[in-house]
């Protein structure tokens, strides 16, 4: 069996179609497709069934896959491992993280990584924590940082920070300037928070308010459905609710005074942050060492502080 036949077939998959598995390859389509058709010939039964829309994967196809994809991330191992025989500052490392963890701390950390390895290629992909593990497990990231841990037994996976939330709200805000604030005193108030996914596992972070709100006697409070954590500042800032939000991601509105913390000791939340990688992986000494820089590090999104505003 021939690599480029499997790197077509995944490549089909993750293109949704011929289309962009041409492009993503720089083959023809009929190229691709004469992959395909040897693959299948190979393995004696149809991968694809094609549709109007596009194709969807057999019963073969859907047990093909993972070998597939675990085939190629094999290849990509073997392929690093000689790299490293340059030295343990060469090659190239991908992080898949959660965007809303790309806060100006972790940021710090990852330039002065860099700064350290200058000849090492590192390379950043935001996705949700699912699919972040997903980037994982098929090889094409290295490492990962998502919210809570994965139980796949294809990654390790390990907590090394436990991220601390805030309730945020505008500077004008009736509540800004109160000592302490208790759930009840937050009735009818609406919220910011991120939508609810219509399909595929709940993100933990995007979660954790509705879950906070009901266990405070508040379950039946508007959210304002916003997917962008930036733009959901912006809207707390401008008065429309109020947001719960990381430590860490409001530093910089805390110092302009554009935001005020509100102490609710009742919605005081953590979320588990965890950096994984392929149990069998190769890692690079490069690898090893961010793993130990970001293992190393109290708070990769942010320490807990005493919030400001007060």
């Amino acid at each position: 069996m021939e690599i480029d036949r499997v790197e077509a077939f995944v490549a089909i998959v993750r293109g949704r179609g011929f289309t962009r598995a041409a492009s993503a390859l720089h083959l023809s389509q009929p190229a691709v497709s004469r992959r395909l058709d040897l693959l299948e010939r190979e393995l004696g039964a149809p991968l694809f069934e094609r549709i109007r829309t596009g194709v969807i994967l057999t019963e073969a196809g859907q047990a093909f896959l993972p070998h597939a994809e675990a085939l190629l991330a094999s290849m990509r191992d073997g392929i690093e491992a000689v790299r490293g025989l340059e030295g343990p500052d060469r090659g190239a490392i991908t992080l898949a993280l959660v965007g809303t963890l790309a806060s100006t701390t972790l940021t710090g950390y990852l330039r002065g990584f860099r700064e350290a390895h200058p000849h090492v290629q590192l390379r950043l992909r935001t996705a949700l924590s699912d699919e972040v593990s997903a980037l994982v497990r098929r090889g094409d990231a290295i490492l990962g940082l998502r919210y809570d841990t994965d139980p796949h037994p294809d990654l390790v996976a390990k907590v090394i920070h436990d991220e601390p939330r805030v309730v945020v709200c505008s500077p004008r805000h009736r509540l800004a300037r109160a000592r302490q604030v208790e759930p009840a005193m937050l009735a009818g108030e609406p919220w910011v928070g991120f939508p609810a996914r219509a399909a595929g596992p709940e993100e933990p972070y995007g979660t954790s308010l509705r879950q906070c709100l009901a266990a405070c006697g508040l379950g039946t409070a508007e959210i304002i459905a916003i997917d962008s954590l930036t733009a959901q500042k912006r809207m707390v800032e401008a008065g429309f609710g109020l947001g719960l939000v990381p430590e860490s991601s409001v530093d910089e509105e805390l110092r302009a005074r554009t935001l005020r913390v509100l102490r609710v000791p009742a919605m005081r939340v953590t979320i588990p942050v965890a950096l994984i990688h392929r149990r069998r992986a190769y890692l690079s000494g490069a690898a090893r060492q961010l793993i130990e820089v970001l293992s190393a590090k109290p708070a990769p999104a942010g320490s807990p502080r005493t919030p400001h505003g007060h």
